[in-house]
């Protein structure tokens, strides 16, 4: 079985997987920035190919987390792309 890194990341109380693209290190450095000044958006792709924007705060709590699990092939970071929630569909006919 494939496997791949899932990182988790919680804001605020509010829970989202980091897509595969996504680059730790820098969404980390950006949160680092934005919590140290004025409230600032910061934006990253979460799994279903999705783009985020989070406001962070000098109050708020971010905590990250990374686990290993089954390698999904559409989790690929593109949000040209996405998948999953109310307009995902199967592509292959039923039946």
């Amino acid at each position: 079985m494939r496997t791949m890194e899932r990182t988790e990341i919680l804001i605020d109380g509010v829970s989202a997987y980091l897509a595969q693209e996504q680059d730790l290190d820098v969404l980390l450095r950006q949160i680092e920035t934005a919590a140290s000044g004025p409230a600032v958006f910061v934006e990253f792709v979460v799994v279903g190919n999705r783009r985020v924007k989070v406001l962070i705060t000098p109050s708020s709590r971010v905590v990250i987390s990374t686990e290993t699990v089954q390698h999904d092939p559409r989790d690929t970071g593109n949000d040209a792309f996405p998948y999953g929630g109310l307009y995902d569909f199967d592509p292959e006919p039923l039946g």
